[in-house]
């Protein structure tokens, strides 16, 4: 018999973005494994998904049970009063400028809606978690977020059911997060957030976080929580979303970001640097997602409006292509203190795409890592232009001489969605699951 897994993620397809990615993928590769996924997610014609992406639903598995449920959302509130009419992305922080009323909005959900505005869904998630848990005798939950109001639910389940293992699985930091002081909170939220947050460390029985840095911080916040307690288990990236991608010959080079840019994103030394890249006139810097806002008058500023594209928000399968259709990836982390422990999934779909990375990140941050044992690209400080010009005129002058360049290394594998789920099965395991 299948071992049932309640899995609770405010974020499943059809809402799209990087959030889905990660459990969507151990869910599909959870029955190869003897394990039955039941997945307590939110009804998405009353949740508030910054944007959908419908093509994901093919990676659901025949097997997996998905239950869906009411929500009160009280973004539907921002919806109505932002100029855009939609739901704001996870980090609040896509606008170059805030204007005054998003700030406001951004301190009423800093300092009003702890630990965040998703905490509606809590209500509703509870009702049926309870239900699934006695009617299936699930023995096993696993919450992932953010939203972090998703760990009050397995908080509010471990303390009614104490024989449940609940796994409290971390896409990113918490209070830690670069974002987090964006939303402006006072003493009393930010100790209100930082107790939730330590109750959920040293309740959960174990610990998932992305990256060995996150890892570290939770195992500062209280003496109760040991360091075999915290499992570091990585994004990755699915092979199957690479089986059909199209090695083309590039008409210009080519050098790619895809996803949001935020505020605190600093662009103007590769701007600058690419601006100085001889006859530009075969060259295109492609920004693909939530960028426009963000680029536009940098783009014009560095007189880069002929050879800059700026694609909307597309589908997943669209994304895996363009990363392919591409000389360089580019790929950013914000110019914060905090960034360090920022690790995006789409490093690893990056490594996948066998295309070399310039990538501009602080010193100390796990992504310079990774690609250093990689092999696949170089990272740069915020300030390196000479150095970023240097590396992009390498690759240009590769890129026309064989027109693709295709990375050799094959370091990257263990990145799999199959083997990570590998790795969760272990710690199952480890847990006599």
């Amino acid at each position: 018999m299948m071992k049932k897994i309640l899995i609770i993620s405010y974020y499943f397809p059809p809402s799209g973005g990087s959030g889905v990615q990660r459990w969507l993928k151990f869910v599909k590769y959870l029955p190869q494994f003897d394990c039955l996924p039941i997945v307590l997610t939110v009804n998405p014609q009353k949740a508030n998904f910054p944007h959908f992406d419908h093509s994901l639903e093919k990676d659901i598995p025949p097997e997996a049970r998905v239950e869906r449920t009411d929500t009160f959302e009280i973004l539907n509130f921002y919806k109505k009063v932002s100029a855009e009419k939609t739901a704001p992305s996870g980090n609040l922080t896509a606008e170059k400028y805030a204007t005054f009323p998003q700030k406001v909005f951004r301190f009423i959900r800093g300092n009003f809606f702890l630990p965040d505005p998703r905490r509606g869904w809590n209500k509703y998630a509870c009702r049926r978690a309870c239900e699934l848990i006695e009617k299936e005798n699930i023995q096993y939950i696993i919450t992932t977020s953010p939203p972090h109001s998703t760990q009050l639910i397995g908080l509010k389940l471990k303390k009614k059911f104490p024989a449940l293992t609940w796994l409290a699985d971390f896409r990113d930091p918490w209070t830690d997060v670069f974002y987090y002081k964006m939303l402006y909170p006072t003493r009393l939220a930010n100790k209100i957030n930082k107790n939730y947050e330590r109750k959920v460390l040293e309740t959960a029985d174990k610990v998932i976080v992305t990256h060995e840095t996150t890892k570290n911080v939770f195992f500062s916040k209280s003496e109760k929580i040991s360091p075999e307690k915290i499992t570091v288990i990585t994004n990755g990236f699915d092979e199957d979303d690479f089986s059909n991608v199209k090695n083309r010959d590039l008409q210009r080079f080519t050098v790619t970001y895809i996803g949001i840019l935020t505020n605190a994103d600093d662009l103007k030394s590769l701007l600058s640097a690419f601006s100085k890249i001889k006859n530009k006139e075969n060259c295109l810097l492609r920004f693909v997602g939530q960028s426009g806002t963000v680029i536009a008058s940098e783009i014009a500023k560095y007189g880069l409006e002929k050879c800059t594209e700026i694609v909307p928000q597309v589908k997943h399968s669209d994304a895996v292509q363009l990363m392919a259709d591409s000389s360089v990836l580019l790929l950013l982390t914000p110019n914060e203190s905090e960034a360090s422990s920022v690790l995006p999934g789409k490093l690893f779909e990056y490594l996948a795409a066998r295309r070399p990375i310039l990538c501009i990140t602080s010193p100390n941050s796990d992504i310079r890592r990774i690609i250093t044992e990689n092999r696949a690209g170089q990272s740069f400080d915020y300030q390196e232009e000479t150095e970023m010009l240097q590396f992009l005129e390498k690759q240009k002058a590769d890129w026309e001489i064989n027109k693709i360049s295709q990375l050799t290394d094959t370091a990257y594998l263990k990145y799999s969605r199959k083997n990570l789920t590998a790795d969760l099965i272990k710690l199952f395991e480890d847990l006599k699951i």
